[in-house]
């Protein structure tokens, strides 16, 4: 369960598209997401839209952002993924188990506290300022235990998803030196992180280019609002 944890490397992230559109982005089949409305703040453990395999078509399924941690890492979900030699990791980097997680934008707090409000401020990523449809590459399973928060425990099983991080551009680096989500913009990337041997899809794993990626918005907003 994940109350009370503070927010870290991009856990928090807006998908405002609708869910035909991203069934067509990504032809999917079936959809078990029900009514989906704009989703500007998706922060973890909150139920969120993701594209798997299922056998021979693709589906659009409603996941709990957060995977189980290694045995050593302590009790809380980890929604980014960094180390995908390691053996915790490696039994979800199957065809089966890789997932496109669909993002319009995402946030990182900015390193310094802003002088006039003295907090660090909300930093906003996309594209570029249309917040197009773009993936993260993604991870997912089914966890058997509880999630939800403390007070009000939900009982599994549960679909829950993570995704995978990397070394930052020159955009996210003065903000967040350590990582960057690793992000699918192109059919090709998207296909092969879906379809191909694990070898192969591991190759993405690696930073967006720098003209790839802009800040389209930074304040005190957890929420992208113009992306909704």
């Amino acid at each position: 369960m994940v109350a009370g944890r503070a927010l870290t490397m991009c856990n928090l992230y807006s998908i405002t598209t609708n869910q035909a559109a991203i069934a067509g982005l990504f032809r999917v089949v079936s959809r078990y997401v029900g009514n989906l409305p704009p989703m500007p703040g998706v922060f973890p453990d909150y139920p969120a839209p993701v594209v798997r395999n299922d056998d021979t078509l693709r589906e659009m399924v409603m996941m709990r952002w957060g995977m189980p941690p290694p045995p050593r890492a302590g009790g809380y979900p980890v929604t980014n993924i960094r180390n995908t030699s390691s053996p915790h990791w490696r039994a979800w980097l199957s065809r089966k188990n890789r997932c496109p997680v669909p993002a319009n934008s995402f946030a990182e707090y900015a390193p310094e506290p802003n002088p006039e409000t003295k907090k660090k401020d909300v930093v906003w990523f996309a594209l570029n300022d249309d917040r197009p449809l773009a993936a993260f590459a993604g991870i997912w399973t089914e966890f058997k235990g509880e999630r939800g928060t403390k007070s009000k425990p939900i009982p599994g099983p549960h679909l829950v998803y993570g995704f995978l991080t990397t070394e930052p551009n020159a955009v996210i680096e003065p903000i967040h030196p350590k990582a960057m989500p690793v992000i699918l913009t192109t059919e090709e990337e998207r296909d092969v992180w879906m379809r191909a041997p694990c070898d192969e899809a591991k190759a993405l794993q690696r930073p967006l280019a720098d003209d790839g990626l802009k800040i389209v918005a930074r304040g005190a907003d957890k929420e992208d609002k113009a992306a909704a």
